[in-house]
């Protein structure tokens, strides 16, 4: 599959920009044939999902240079790379006494993650009496193997978590590596998604066999992971367990996920990550309370103080809470102001997934949109029948709702009623997509038009910001914006706890991901909501004049672009490749820098990305595959961990 995406072009002529992408496409298929040959004949980079195999032809037209400009679609035929662009757009990124008490946004209550320490005990100080001091029993078990978290946490077919003793050997390596949450506080919540009921009450039974003193939760287990991520930091809770696959399908034969935040409110970072798996290797036994101890499944449908042997629970409203949060953020009242204007109008698409009440609170209930503006706004276990992916092809209501085609580009027959601002949101909304009236605006560029314009439109950054940071393989939309504002830039791997650090140590104050994440440091996680919020802020402060036309999306795109100027991005997805191929491929690249930096004109830099946390001096290593060249034009190879089946291999292109 593949999504173009856009940044920066400064004053180059069409011939330039066509020459660039052309010398580039020759520099990849040299990657990719010196490579190839490292799959196997039946393990070959299949056609992508997204890509030609599901559109059928493409139209194989050269880089158009309009204001939406080039799109890109490839595919591996017979062992042969071959590739086209595909004319695209703008194509790429009853409450507790204390429910309604507002976020504290100035510092974590908590510990921050700089210098976390985990611990794998021995199996003599987890047994007997001590192991057992939640009154439960022991299970024994033994281990499973892949239980290593990916990116963000473990994602598998929803039938190998329901296997006896998977998910429990997971869950009991989490609390064996991480003591504190022993008589500490633990958050539990999901995305709702097939399974995640089922789950949290197993979850739920163990957390009360270890000695966890108090659980937080909400109605039905149902919560965003931003919203998690915001109860962790207000609850002072050791730490969350969140039930999502995120973006990934829902459903019986479908995808789940677990993973764990610690107490900062932000995805675990590689250290714990490795001691987590490390335990499942060896895992012999789990610790669980019988289920008739449990309290009934319905006294989880509303608000309230439950208690599981010595274990607290609180069912808090998560929904009420979140939307407090964004109103100490946000200027709400500017925002009504926009959406009364009778030549403005909004739609968001929840996408069936956990977004839904979130977004009836706040759009509908809190800013008074119209229910009509909401799009598949039910939370159902299987995101009925959608793929909760909020990009052009995947999030195809939204796409035709906003006049375009799973281009980006205008669709020329549908324009009748089409609203001035959409949106949409993923399964456990944290990722968003953002589109003004037949105009799709880029995830990176998304990220720097919100950096650029937050001290002025967002209260909460009127002290302006403190640094901005993207992942690697993200446009360099963003650097433009750091370097006029003056602040600072960190360049980090994909996965959003590599930001966390940065946060905790107030060194940034916003980020994002080329795949659809922007947040900031309100929370530890990415978050959906509050990049819609962000894009209504500025449409909000840019439209205070009724009187005056509107000001719509493309043309706050269009002014930016002129102002830091633009590049030409897009993305490769080959998905569900055979794992030891996919390493093995990578691997021959690496052995191959040498006979790239000689063989390809100007390319002035091949390297595996690698990564010093500035804050606490960690290391990441083999993060993508870079190939760099003397205009700071990009291609970049990475292996993608969000996947459940085999393994992803993920092809950035930047031209600038």
């Amino acid at each position: 599959r593949s999504w173009t995406s856009i940044g920066r072009t400064e004053s180059r002529s069409s011939t330039q920009l066509v020459g660039a992408c052309v010398c580039m496409c020759i520099c990849m298929c040299m990657c990719m044939s010196l490579c190839i040959s490292s799959l196997s004949p039946n393990n070959r980079l299949g056609s992508s999902r997204l890509g030609s195999s599901r559109r059928g032809s493409s139209a194989k037209t050269l880089l158009q240079t309009n204001a939406r400009t080039a799109g890109a679609g490839s595919r591996v035929w017979n062992g042969r790379f071959a590739m086209w662009l595909n004319g695209a757009g703008s194509v790429y990124s009853r409450r507790l006494d204390d429910a309604a008490a507002p976020f504290p946004l100035d510092k974590h209550a908590g510990t921050a993650r700089v210098g976390i320490k985990a611990t794998v005990l021995s199996d003599t100080s987890m047994g007997g009496a001590e192991g057992l001091r939640g009154g439960g029993v022991e299970k024994k078990s033994v281990p499973f193997s892949g239980q290593k978290p990916g990116t963000s946490g473990l994602r598998k077919k929803v039938k190998v978590f329901q296997e006896p003793g998977y998910l429990e050997n997971f869950v009991q390596s989490i609390f064996d590596t991480n003591p504190d949450l022993k008589g500490g506080t633990l958050v539990i919540g999901g995305d709702g998604r097939f399974f995640n009921s089922e789950a949290s009450l197993t979850i739920l039974r163990m957390a009360a066999a270890n000695g966890v003193s108090r659980v937080v939760t909400m109605p039905h287990f149902l919560a965003s992971t931003p919203a998690i991520s915001a109860l962790v930091r207000t609850t002072n809770a050791n730490g969350a367990i969140i039930l999502t696959a995120s973006h990934n399908p829902g459903g019986e034969d479908e995808d789940f996920g677990i993973k764990y935040n610690t107490n900062n409110g932000g995805p675990a970072p590689n250290q714990v990550t490795d001691l987590i798996y490390e335990r499942t290797t060896s895992i012999d036994r789990y610790l669980i309370k019988e289920k008739d101890d449990l309290p009934g499944v319905q006294s989880f449908n509303t608000t309230g103080q439950l208690q599981l042997g010595d274990m607290q629970i609180s069912v808090v409203d998560a929904v009420g809470r979140y939307s407090s949060l964004m109103q100490s953020i946000f200027d709400f009242d500017k925002i009504r102001a926009l959406l009364k204007r009778p030549d403005f109008s909004m739609v968001f698409d929840a996408m069936n997934g956990v977004a839904a009440p979130f977004a009836r609170r706040i759009f509908v209930d809190d800013l008074h949109a119209p229910e009509s503006s909401l799009l598949n706004k039910h939370a159902l276990p299987d995101f009925g029948g959608l793929h909760p992916d909020p990009n052009l092809v995947y999030a195809s209501t939204l796409v035709k709702a906003m006049g375009l085609t799973p281009t980006g580009l205008p669709d020329t027959k549908n324009t009748d009623n089409i609203p001035d601002f959409g949106a949409a949101a993923d399964g456990d909304a944290d990722r968003n997509m953002i589109a003004g009236k037949q105009f799709f605006v880029t995830p990176s560029d998304s990220l720097a038009v919100i950096a650029a314009n937050a001290k002025d439109c967002i209260p909460y950054f009127h002290q302006g910001l403190k640094g901005v940071a993207r992942s690697m393989p993200t446009s360099g939309a963003v650097d433009n914006v750091a370097r006029k504002l003056g602040i600072d830039l960190y360049e980090v791997p994909t996965g959003w706890k590599f930001f966390g650090n940065l946060m905790d140590a107030e060194r940034i104050s916003i980020c994002g991901e080329e795949s659809f994440g922007t947040g900031s440091d309100h929370i530890r996680e990415k978050d959906g909501i509050w990049a819609v919020l962000a894009w209504l802020s500025i449409l909000a402060h840019r439209n205070q004049d009724a009187s005056q036309p509107l000001v719509g999306v493309e043309q706050i795109v269009k002014e930016h672009w002129a102002k830091f100027g633009r590049s030409f991005y897009t993305r490769y997805d080959y998905e569900a490749v055979e794992a030891d191929a996919a390493k093995s491929m990578m691997q021959s690249m690496r052995e191959r820098f040498t006979e790239l930096k000689s063989s390809v004109p100007g390319l002035k830099l091949a390297d595996d990305f690698q990564y010093t946390d500035p804050v606490d001096g960690s290391v990441a290593k083999s993060q993508g595959i870079r190939l760099i060249f003397d205009d700071n034009s990009r291609i970049i190879f990475r292996l993608s961990g969000t996947g459940s089946v085999g393994a992803t291999i993920r092809m950035y292109v930047e031209c600038v």
